[in-house]
């Protein structure tokens, strides 16, 4: 690929030292000064020195590269004009990925940085080479002119077979008089080079190939032109030194784009794509990725349903940048969700959770906050494992950072972790971030979190109302710049709305035979009352099948719940941990209809095992005109 590239300019000023290149659809061309000191080197005694000093040079540029754009501008500059006039650059079509074998032909595409220009003129004969130059004494075969245009992203790749691909896969450079290969080259040069010249060949041409840890990248190909002396086996030497440096930084950089990229994805497709719609509680959810010049980290947040209309908020954040990170968080929300399931306190989830990291390996060490929200006791039951302490925003617009132990991440062991209770009002707001919202390199992170509250007490003294989650995250990602963030951001905020007390009936009842007839009577008188007779029937019925399922198992009083939101709930506890089963009963038996039968009339049912038995409920849809005045009394508890 022709390397026309404007590594200076507008958009890149030169550094000092270092002059610019060449315009495109210009051969660069050396300035005397630097064409003769190579020379000079070159034919005096210090030549090896002069070679060694040159390509300590070359080869430290080149490593600056970042990418491999920038890796080929860097190698174009090192190359031309102190040693060789112009340096055409071609790469393989598709850039092999991997550690796997190349398969197939190679072929070769012309590389520029620059603007595509217009499409390459055709290729004519050449003229015969200078008779005045002794040293390329070999015969050229099939010179051709070459185009006065850059390659432009229309070109074509060309195949390479026979010589030319023994010469990339051996990856040693070769002169332009190596056997075979002139043909190649022509092909290769007529759509990149400038100016209508031949194609230089025997000794003041050289092929190197760009070659990898496993694979051929593509070839670099430098000319001298007529006016300078031609290369000697030991600019050989150069060409490979030059070749591989580039080969080897562009291998990296491809390597580490794919990983970033493998890791970005892998680390999108483990966070939640949506967030549960709880009942008493809204929630909102932002990610916000690193600049690109930081590696993916492993930051996750969760929001889980819990028995009870409860929900349990967590966020994350897994030490480190890398591909390895986002597996490590992919395992552990993965657990969280599992040790949620089990209806854990949040003290004891972060115990097993560090267990659980403890296994994976000590050398994985995150933070966790683990908080469970209660919206019909309105209470707030949060657990930290060295995280940043969320932050609570009052109905009243006061902000405060919870004093909540912070306890050491998980993966340390032998911890222990402690849980702090709090009063969560109707209309407060909670807030879980990670540390890459509040730290960076200026500032700390308790300054960060200082901050970040001054900000939201701004923010709420101007509101009228309590501000909804989803404006409140972009209210606090407002100030960040995606392009300067060192760290990625994860964020959940949850908005308490409670369930009010009339929306709730609770009972606790003794396991006895006339049980399940009383919780019939409880749950009509409720319905009832709250205007929904017209579901008192198939409630009845559901309530005495589930509660007479829970008095043959229970060993002490079960509990009895109804709950009035968008739909109504009812929910049946006992101390038994074996969850029932739906099974379809034969023609003869007594029993083992009930669960068959809620299962037709509820809209949802469920069982849930907790850490003192288990609860099942069934969920029925309320009729629209029963629900207009539920949710104007929630309303107004909630303003």
């Amino acid at each position: 690929m022709v390397h026309r590239i404007p590594c200076e300019g507008p958009d890149r000023p030169a550094t000092g030292g270092e002059r610019p290149t060449a315009p495109p659809g210009r051969v660069e061309r050396a300035a005397p000064t630097d064409r003769d000191a190579w020379c000079e080197a070159a034919r005096g005694t210090g030549a090896q020195t002069e070679r060694l000093r040159y390509l300590d040079e070359a080869t430290r540029r080149i490593a600056r590269g970042m990418d491999p754009e920038e890796t080929l501008c860097e190698l174009s500059r090192a190359a031309t004009p102190a040693f060789a006039d112009a340096a055409f650059i071609h790469l393989c079509d598709p850039l092999p990925a991997g550690d796997g074998k190349p398969g197939g032909p190679v072929a070769l595409r012309p590389h520029t940085t620059g603007p595509g220009p217009p499409a390459a003129q055709p290729c004519a004969p050449a003229a015969p080479p200078d008779p005045t130059d002794t040293q390329d004494s070999a015969p050229a075969a099939e010179p051709a002119l070459v185009p006065d245009v850059a390659p432009g992203p229309e070109s074509a790749p060309v195949t390479v077979t026979g010589r030319f691909a023994d010469v990339l896969l051996a990856g040693r450079p070769v002169f332009g008089d190596a056997p075979g290969i002139a043909p190649t080259v022509g092909r290769l040069l007529c759509d990149t080079a400038s100016g209508h010249r031949p194609v230089p060949s025997a000794r003041r041409l050289i092929v190197a190939p760009l070659r990898g840890r496993h694979h051929v990248i593509g070839a670099v190909t430098l000319l001298r032109e007529p006016g300078r002396p031609a290369f000697t086996p030991d600019d050989l030497l150069v060409a490979s030194q030059l070749a591989t440096h580039a080969a080897l930084g562009i291998d990296k950089a491809v390597r580490y784009g794919r990983e970033a990229s493998v890791a970005d994805v892998l680390q999108r497709a483990m966070l939640p794509t949506s967030l549960p719609e709880a009942t008493g509680v809204r929630l909102a959810s932002r990610y916000l990725p690193a600049s690109e010049t930081a590696r993916v980290g492993g930051d996750w947040y969760d929001a889980i349903p819990l028995p009870g209309n409860r929900v349990a908020l967590v966020i994350g954040d897994v030490m480190g940048h890398s591909m390895t990170s986002a597996a490590v968080m992919g395992q552990l929300r993965t657990t969280v969700q599992t040790l949620a399931g089990l209806d854990l306190p949040p003290e004891e989830v972060l115990y097993h959770l560090d267990e659980q990291a403890q296994r994976l390996g000590s050398q994985h060490i995150a933070t966790c906050l683990y908080a469970i929200y209660d919206p019909i006791a309105h209470r707030l039951q949060v657990a930290n494992a060295g995280h940043p302490p969320p932050l609570l925003l009052h109905p009243d617009g006061r902000g405060e950072a919870l004093r909540v132990p912070p306890g050491a991440p998980i993966g340390v062991g032998g911890v222990v972790f402690e849980c702090v209770e709090t009063h969560a009002p109707a209309g407060a707001t909670l807030l879980l971030y990670t540390d890459g919202l509040v730290e960076s390199r200026e500032t700390d992170v308790w300054t960060g979190v200082e901050s970040l509250c001054v900000r939201l007490r701004v923010a709420a003294a101007h509101a009228r109302a309590p501000m909804p989650p989803e404006d409140l995250c972009d209210l606090v990602l407002g100030p960040l710049d995606p392009r300067n963030q060192d760290d990625d951001v994860a964020l959940l905020a949850a908005c308490f709305d409670g369930i009010p007390w009339h929306n709730v009936a609770y009972w606790f009842l003794a396991p006895h035979p006339q049980t399940p007839r009383r919780a019939r009577r409880l749950a009509r008188r409720t319905l009832h009352r709250w205007n929904l007779d017209s579901l008192t029937e198939s409630t009845e019925f559901m309530v005495g099948e589930v509660v007479t399922n829970a008095v043959r198992y229970a060993t002490r009083p079960l509990s009895l719940r109804l709950l009035r939101t968008d739909v109504l709930r009812c929910e049946v506890g006992d101390d038994s941990p074996q969850l029932p089963r739906m099974r379809h009963a034969r023609l003869g038996d007594e029993g083992g209809r009930g669960l068959f039968l809620v299962n037709h009339l509820a809209e949802r049912w469920g069982a849930t095992r907790l850490s003192t038995g288990k609860v099942v409920w069934f969920e029925q849809r309320i009729p629209r005109r029963s629900i207009e005045p539920a949710n104007k009394t929630r309303k107004g508890v909630v303003l």
